[in-house]
């Protein structure tokens, strides 16, 4: 799996577009660095960038970055709405895909030692990477802002973890560490400041001091006015969004606003955000109001639109969900091909793609009759008896016809793999040995690709049998052919474990496999009969 860890610096800068600029493109230049977003603030003036590597090149990128910083950024002249204490304020790591907390701590270690030695500028260590517990929160390092630190740099107790003790005018500190997901949320008022600061003192964890905590765990906030909305904001960090979702904090300053007699008139993500916090929106959203959502599109259009995200400025998914940003294309080179080049590609004179594939392709295209089919009945009035059984029956058809898709490719991938252990050397006994435990570890992926193509399949049975008792009678011979394809899929599935496990010396293995993929085989047949029997009782 690909490493890839996000970087989410902000610097004390959100009104010279110049500098703001100058420090985008210093990320944007290092090499294996992708820029997502750069979300500047001039009330304030504050810049929040989010870019993206692997744990190598985000420590160049943040390094570039900080350079431009260094010679660009005064915080002698910085003056904002936003509470901070360096020019380069805090620079989090954050793991994304193959990468452990533990390694984003090395790499926030490793960028801070850097950084403070090339640059001669102090860095404290927050969060993950903290040595200490009273270091670990921000709020906590940032106690007196810039202008206290001549004074706190004197204490011991607050000594930098790199860089110089002395207190550097012109800089200020910089805190970097490692942490989880933060999602950056503004939620917009019709009204003042301290309205919103009042809001947020009810709602934000820490509360309005000892003795008084919040509502909502995982969240810190505060509130200010934001000159170029001509808003009111309750700004907030959600620290963990599966704790304390979007969606809540939204609800719950929509009814503090009530009580204030002031408007909530949508909201904003400052940066990007994960794929879940927005499905878990638009989840708590379809169950609220009794809505029929199944595609992943939909449910991000109905989040956005539930939660206001389009209220200040467009709110592009693409652009804007972590997962949907750094996505590569699939490597399914069967799968996307048309269905003419498919066909003449097992047609040619190769061993693959072969009966896997095609097995896989059947598999897929009878799940998705019946998906069709059903999609086709929901929302007919004169079906409207039937709408319950379609609702169930639809995410669950829809979902495996995509589940299925890439198991078309995996099928031609696993045999390759064992292909690539037949080509091992086998000149001495260790060699024979190696090339035997990578034949044998072929054959077993070889064997796992046709069995979940089995399973995915068998899945689909139950919903396709509502389709067929409960569908449009006047696509039954859809139904029909689904059940068929479907059966004959999950057959040519059963086929290929049973050649491929010619090869397996494991019995242990031998047995427990070709005993549940029996047992999916005579399902397929059973549940086929059944369908068919279904449908010729409605004609």
């Amino acid at each position: 799996m690909k490493k890839i860890v996000e970087c989410v610096p902000n610097f004390s800068e959100g009104r010279n577009q110049a500098t703001i600029d100058a420090i985008a493109a210093a990320i944007r230049d290092t090499p294996g660095c992708r820029l997502l977003d750069v979300d500047a603030g001039k009330s304030t003036n504050r810049t929040v960038y989010t870019f993206v590597g692997d744990p190598e090149t985000v420590i160049e990128g943040a390094l570039a970055a900080a350079r431009v910083a260094r010679e660009l950024i005064d915080m002698r002249r910085h003056h904002g709405e936003h509470p901070r204490f360096g020019a380069l304020d805090v620079c989090p790591f954050i793991p994304v895909t193959g990468v452990t907390m533990e390694e984003c701590v090395t790499i926030a270690e490793r960028f801070a030692e850097r950084a403070a030695t090339e640059l001669q500028v102090p860095f404290y260590l927050y969060e993950a990477a903290a040595r200490q517990d009273y270091r670990r929160a921000l709020p906590d390092l940032r106690q007196g802002e810039y202008e206290g630190l001549p004074e706190r740099l004197r204490d011991p107790r607050w000594r930098p973890d790199y860089g110089p003790a002395e207190f550097d005018p012109r800089w200020g500190i910089t805190a970097t560490g490692a942490r989880m997901f933060l999602i950056a949320y503004n939620v917009n008022i019709l009204g003042t400041a301290n309205q919103a600061h009042r809001i947020a003192l009810n709602l934000r964890e820490a509360g309005r001091g000892e003795g008084q905590p919040g509502r909502l765990a995982k969240v810190k906030g505060m509130g200010w006015f934001v000159d170029e909305y001509h808003l009111a904001q309750v700004t907030v960090n959600l620290t963990d969004y599966r704790v304390t979702p979007i969606h809540v904090l939204f609800e719950e300053v929509k009814k503090e606003a009530a009580l204030l007699g002031v408007g909530v008139t949508g909201s904003e993500v400052v940066g990007i955000v994960p794929l879940e916090a927005l499905l878990l929106a638009a989840n708590y959203y379809i169950e609220q109001e009794g809505l029929f959502v199944y595609e992943e599109e939909q449910k991000i259009r109905l989040a956005v639109e539930r939660l206001g995200l389009n209220a200040v400025a467009p709110f592009k998914p693409r652009e804007r969900i972590i997962e949907y940003i750094v996505a590569e294309p699939p490597e399914e080179p069967l799968a996307s091909l048309s269905v003419r080049s498919f066909i003449e590609e097992i047609a040619a004179r190769s061993s693959a793609p072969g009966g896997g594939s095609t097995s896989a392709a059947m598999a897929a295209m009878g799940v998705g009759l019946g998906a069709m089919v059903a999609k086709l009945t929901y929302g007919v009035r004169r079906f409207d008896a039937v709408q319950d059984q379609m609702k169930r029956a639809i995410p669950v058809l829809h979902d495996l016809t995509g589940r299925l898709i890439p198991m078309i490719d995996a099928d031609t991938s696993a045999f390759n793999d064992y292909m690539d252990g037949l080509r091992l050397p086998k000149n001495t006994d260790e060699e024979r040995r190696i090339r035997q435990a990578a034949l044998e570890e072929g054959l077993k992926t070889a064997i796992r690709v046709p069995l979940t193509t089995m399973r995915l399949g068998d899945a689909a049975w139950e919903m396709l049998i509502e389709v067929a008792r409960f569908g449009n009678p006047a696509s039954r011979s859809d139904v029909q052919v689904g059940a068929r394809a479907l059966e004959t899929g999950i057959w040519g599935a059963y086929q290929n474990v049973v050649i491929n496990m010619e090869g397996i010396k494991d019995e242990e293995y031998r047995r427990q496999t070709l005993a549940e993929a029996g047992v999916l085989l005579q399902r397929a047949q059973h549940k086929c009969q059944e369908v068919l029997a279904i449908v010729d009782t409605r004609r």
